[in-house]
């Protein structure tokens, strides 16, 4: 039996779902290159309006919410994913998901058009809901449908779906291309085109195999899809282990999302899970793919936006470096090596960026510092937490898990995108120390509580945590039994 083998089907349905992962990194990225270019729009709207120019602190204000609003969209969408994957399944709810990208695309389309810049805001918070679902949907369809041993370097397909992506759009975002005064709302609704193309894939994949078994109870169909993907009649033991979860989800009640941290059989894991996700955005890796071109041209480098698709390309080819590391080494380690790769590098880019006045050579080593900071977050802190998400719970408490810890996801990563220009303001180049103390924070953490997932099932995994629990579920469920005897209600 070939379990780790990746079939044509295998890869269809994997590559159709990691489209949702490339309109995530394209609308991550694609504000950053034009930014001098909206804001001209938002001052000449505002002055057509007013009959005066916009204030220099409006003006910021007004790209602060631009960028961020993106995040409050996504923080919506991840809250939803339980909504959407329980009722209509995962292959339907990335179908449906993209309805979402058409509106958004209308509103940022003709924002030029109506001359307003409220239009671009609101289109952007509507891309940042579809990219919150997406960012649900996308790992738990990729991790379900993908056999045990290559689990881990399918599930970096997400990562680099979303880094492809930022590429594309630091690339589309050239003066030469589209990041210019009359294409920018072309460079803006591009994402109109890989969401057309998903609605055409998705009908020709599989849904979740994993899902029909447990949630519909379609063990026939569930088997044949199975065939399919593994590419041999003998799927025996996937089917036996989608058997035992299905019975492990008998014993449990519906996990809500209060359940998770109520629940010492579930805290431990959402812990781990809200801490990995909030390590990724509060490393301070947005701040560079947000502002990275200002923060290249305040490092003294002639042609930042060259730069910039240099950090891409770095972005890129890293986390292919990490696809094949994965089930080598191991989400652990790879985390571990990220983050105080991270660490380092921030402090390096401090140096450079202090003492760029006295050594105007310290822009080649700032530089050199961003690449590195961004290569080491695409080891392991990049793509790892999205994927180890679904690794971490079973499938009863998997959506609400994957929805609380995308929540935090998106909702760190607002705050960057929102307060990192003020920040650096009131910090000029130490602002890089505050996310070198966070990285080595995140590190202390992740050593002491992330367990190893590598090759283990999913309810080997969520055995580990449940056996971890201990003494404390015992006790859980004696209060349980005692509340239930005094005719109390324990989830009140």
């Amino acid at each position: 039996m070939e379990s780790g083998k990746v079939t044509p089907h295998l890869l269809m349905a994997a590559g159709t779902a990691v489209i949702g992962s490339f309109q995530f990194g394209y609308n991550t990225g694609v504000i950053n290159a034009p930014q001098n270019i909206i804001e001209s729009f938002y001052n000449e709207t505002w002055t057509h309006r007013y009959s005066e120019s916009i204030s220099q602190p409006t003006l910021t204000a007004l790209w602060s919410l631009s960028v961020a609003i993106f995040s409050v969209g996504g923080m919506f969408g991840s809250f939803s994913v339980g909504l959407f994957v329980n009722r209509f399944g995962r292959k339907n709810s990335m179908l449906m998901a993209n309805a979402i990208a058409f509106f958004a695309v209308a509103f940022m389309a003709f924002s030029k058009l109506a001359s307003s810049f409220e239009m671009l805001i609101i289109g952007r918070f509507i891309v940042g809901l579809y990219s919150g679902l997406s960012t649900g949907f996308v790992p738990i369809y990729v991790e379900e449908i993908s056999p045990t041993p290559i689990r881990g370097a399918l599930g970096t397909l997400h990562q680099l779906g979303v880094v492809i992506g930022i590429l594309i759009a630091q690339i589309f975002g050239m003066e030469s291309i589209m990041g210019n005064a009359s294409l920018w709302p072309l460079l803006l609704s591009f994402t109109l085109l890989p969401a057309v193309l998903q609605c055409i894939l998705l009908p020709l994949c599989p849904e979740s195999p994993r899902y029909l078994l447990i949630n519909c109870n379609e063990e026939s169909e569930a088997r044949k899809i199975l065939v399919k993907l593994r590419g041999t009649d003998e799927v025996s033991a996937d089917m036996q282990e989608m058997r035992e979860e299905s019975q492990q989800m008998m014993r449990e009640k519906k996990v809500t999302i209060p359940e998770l941290f109520r629940s010492p059989m579930y805290r431990q894991a959402i812990l781990v899970a809200i801490m990995l996700h909030l390590s990724q955005q509060l490393s301070g890796i947005n701040a560079v793919f947000y502002y990275s071109t200002g923060i290249f041209e305040r490092a003294g480098v002639s042609q930042p936006v060259y730069a910039t698709i240099g950090a891409g390309v770095v972005n890129t080819a890293f986390t292919v470096v990490s696809l094949f590391l994965v089930e080598r080494m191991g989400r652990r380690p790879l985390l571990l090596i990220g983050l105080m790769g991270m660490a380092v590098s921030a402090v390096f880019l401090t140096v450079a960026m202090l003492l760029l006045d006295q050594f105007r050579w310290m822009s080649y080593i700032s530089i050199v510092a961003i690449f590195s900071f961004v290569a080491f977050f695409e080891v392991g802190p990049g793509p790892i937490p999205w994927f180890i998400m679904a690794e971490l719970f079973s499938q009863g408490p998997r959506p609400a898990a994957i929805a609380v810890a995308g929540f935090s996801n998106w909702s760190a990563n607002f705050l960057v995108g929102m307060c990192f220009q003020y920040v650096e303001q009131l910090c000029g180049p130490y602002v890089f120390i505050i996310f070198t103390v966070l990285l080595l924070g995140f590190f202390v953490f992740t050593y002491f509580k992330l367990p190893e997932t590598k090759g283990r099932t999913f309810d080997e995994i969520a055995a580990g945590f449940r056996q971890s629990a201990g003494h404390g579920a015992d006790k859980y469920s004696a209060a349980e039994e005692f509340n239930t005897l005094r005719g109390d209600d324990p989830n009140l």
